[in-house]
This record gives C-alpha cells, structure tokens and sequence, in this order.
C-alpha cells in the first residue's frame, strides 16, 4: 500500500519579503551554477512525487540550480531534492508566492531566471494562471524551455498548466458529468496558448489525477473545445496519481509508475486520424457527441514502470512502446470506452484548416514531410530564430531536405504557426 505523506525538514536559510508577497526557503549553495542543462519536460500525477521521474528531472539540471513554486505549502521539496534522491545539484529554493506581486520583485525574477530547472507544485492552477501570466516568471519558464534549454516539471496544478491548452481553473473545477453534459458550462475554462510554451504540448491539453476521481469525460470535453475553439487537431496527456511522463529533447514521451504492482496508467488521447476531426455536437447546453463510428478517439494507455520501459514518441504520435489501445467515443454526454487498434495514420490526408501546418514522422537523416495551406510560405528556421530555408506548399504532400542540417531543434513556421522538430541522425 502506498502513503501520501508530508515531511517538514530544517533548511539552511529563511527569508521573507518585508511585503509579505513571498516565502524563501533555500538549501545548498547560494552561488548561481554557471552549467549547461539539458531540455526536458516532466507532467506528474498528483497524489505523490515518483522518485525515478523525479531523478531524470534532476539530472537535466546537470549539477545546477532548481527553483520550487508554489502558492501554497512551504518547504517539503527541498532535502527531498537537494540530498534525499543521490542526484548532485547547487542548490534547491523554494519560493512560496503569497500574492501575484511576488512575480514583480527583483529578487524572485533573478533567482527563476538563473535556474536550470524550475519544478511548480501542486495547489490551485488559477494562482499559478493569475499569478505569473504575462509576467517576468512566464518569462523565465518560456526562456529555459525554449533558449536556454533546461528542465520544467509540475505535478498536479504544475502539470495542469503546462499544455498549450489548458483547464485554468478560474471558476473553480468541473466534474466529468457536468463537462460532458455542456461543454461550455461556466466552468469549462480554458487558456488557449497564452501562458507556458512547453515544446512538443503546443497542441495538448493535460489533465491529472485520472483516476481519482475519474476525470477522463472532462479531458475529453477539453479537448473537443480545443477542436472548436481553436480550429486545431486537439491531444491530451493524463496521468493516474502516482504516474508520471519525462518529454526529452527528441520528443520521446517515457513514463514513469510501480507497475506491476500498482496500476499507474498514462493516457495518450488523440482523435482518429482516418476520421473527421471536429466533434459532431459541442454547442452550448446541448451534451457533448464525438462519434465517428465509436472510433472518434484513438487512446494509448500505459502501465508504467520504475524502469520506465514504456514510451509513445511525440512527433507523430503513433510510434510506442508498451501500452494497449482504446477506442473512446462519446453519445450524447455518454463516454464509451472499447478495447482498440493502433491508428494507421501513413495515409493520412485530412483536410486541414486554413493556416494549418502539419508534419511528421519523425525526420530522417534526410527529410522532413508536411501538410500546410496551399501556396503558404513555409520557413526552416533554427532555434535561433535565423531562417534557414523557404518553400513554398503545394496541395497535399511535402517535403524539405534535411541532410545539410546538423542534429539539433529546428521549427517550420507558417503564418504564426510553428512546428517544433528535431533533426535525428
């Protein structure tokens, strides 16, 4: 049997803003690392923290400095961080933010931009939304995810956030039933990619604590709303309590849990791409209807391990290993779940909306292939923002070559569209 448990330790040093607006706890060394992490994203479940997952977030940090927020709790993580796990780094602060004026103080900028990871807590995401969004600390995540090239993490309302799309809270929460019963009840508040830039979640929405209670009508509502709102193709990720998923630099999604003796799954959910995209009925005060022949979603469910075995690659989302498929479907506010097959997406030719930009698989030594607005510039750019090459789109399928290009993180864009992808050997 597993224990959710709180532990109080006896840190180094304290310190409090005269304001008030924000607690410091700091443990290590009070010298910024001059080090270079490595990218990576962690989403964590929410009853409790898995040590492997967290190991992997620490050692991205390459000796570093992590950075803890929270607005609400105090100082749990930091020896749990610092010492309890055998992974070397600088130091571990907490800042506890009592107000949003915290994201505004000299102090707390400078500490989160000198991190190399930043993990974010649980609590309410609304404060984190509230908080930090169009501020310096959105700011500094966006930095270390996207220039800097360090590690980001959440677990609970962490995890909540870090989607491109995301379920703000704002209202407070929304049950299952009420989200598949109208999708637009007051509730149902969605951010749409105006807060954490996380690469390869532009397109997902996130959910947590999956299977306590069940949450998996209202990851499904978020999603067919992502297809309305925004025009997009919508994903999710979800994990059970006590699982969790490591996103590296190539994309690969590895998750992490105590399977075989405990049932941890993580939940890849994505519509079938041999179907229409957009739910049938997602109107107000009508219940939700995502049919497509009881074929609508395509779900991957994973038993995750310690030794974290199991992966889906996030470039294409149909390259795996581990985990059964699902089909899902919902009738009239009703979500089914059958046992499924694997999509096959090779000919895959939905018609995509205007401005759209589809790419996969994962790139070749040579080429990458696309799908974008017919007659669209598209440009090849490096992390760096520098323009690399352009093409033009033609109807239905492209490609631009690749083997000039070193291994690295590169983007195609198109009129604000941007697709991250990486360049394999």
């Amino acid at each position: 049997m597993r224990y959710i448990y709180f532990s109080f330790f006896l840190l180094f040093s304290t310190s409090t803003s005269l304001a008030q607006d924000y607690v410091s706890y700091f443990t290590g060394d009070e010298a910024d690392a001059q080090v270079t992490p490595t990218f990576g994203v962690v989403l964590m479940g929410g009853a409790g923290e898995n040590d492997e997952a967290m190991k992997w977030f620490l050692e991205r940090a390459n000796g570093g400095d992590v950075v803890v927020l929270r607005a609400s709790g105090s100082d749990g993580y930091n020896d749990y961080l610092f010492s309890d796990l055998g992974v070397e780094v600088n130091s571990v602060e907490t800042i506890l933010f009592n107000s949003g004026d915290a994201a505004t103080d000299e102090y707390v900028i400078q500490q989160v931009q000198n991190a190399e990871a930043i993990w974010m807590a649980g609590g309410d995401q609304w404060n984190y939304v509230s908080y930090w969004q169009g501020t310096a600390i959105e700011d500094a995540i966006n930095t270390l995810l996207n220039e800097t090239g360090g590690v980001v993490g959440g677990i609970s309302a962490g995890m909540a956030v870090l989607g491109g799309t995301y379920f703000n809270a704002s209202l407070g929460t929304v049950t299952s039933e009420d989200a598949l019963e109208n999708p637009f009840d007051n509730q149902v508040q969605l951010g749409h990619n105006d807060f954490i830039e996380a690469p390869f979640l532009e397109d997902v929405v996130t959910d947590t604590h999956y299977d306590d209670p069940d949450r998996k009508g209202r990851h499904v509502t978020f999603m067919a709303r992502m297809a309305v709102d925004e025009g997009k193709v919508p994903k999710g990720i979800s994990c059970d309590e006590f699982a969790a998923v490591c996103i590296d630099e190539n994309g690969l999604a590895t998750c992490f849990g105590e399977a075989p003796d405990y049932d941890d799954y993580v939940y890849f959910v994505r519509p079938n791409c041999t179907g229409e995209i957009n739910p049938q009925v997602c109107e107000e005060g009508i219940p939700l209807t995502w049919d497509e022949g009881d074929e609508a979603l395509k779900v991957l469910r994973i038993n995750a391990n310690l030794a974290g075995d199991f992966y889906l690659d996030l470039n294409n989302w149909t390259n795996f290993n581990g985990g059964e498929w699902f089909d899902w479907y919902v009738d009239e506010g009703a979500l089914v779940e059958a046992a499924g097959e694997a999509p096959d997406c090779s000919l895959y030719t939905a018609e995509l909306e205007v401005n759209d930009l589809q790419v996969w698989p994962v790139p070749t030594e040579r080429v990458i292939n696309f799908q974008a607005s017919n007659g669209e510039e598209v440009l090849l750019m490096n992390i760096q923002g520098e323009v690399l090459k352009r093409t033009t789109a033609k109807e239905g399928f492209n490609q631009i070559d690749l083997s000039e290009l070193s291994e690295g993180i590169y983007f195609l864009k198109m009129h604000g569209v941007t697709q991250r992808i990486v360049k394999v050997s």
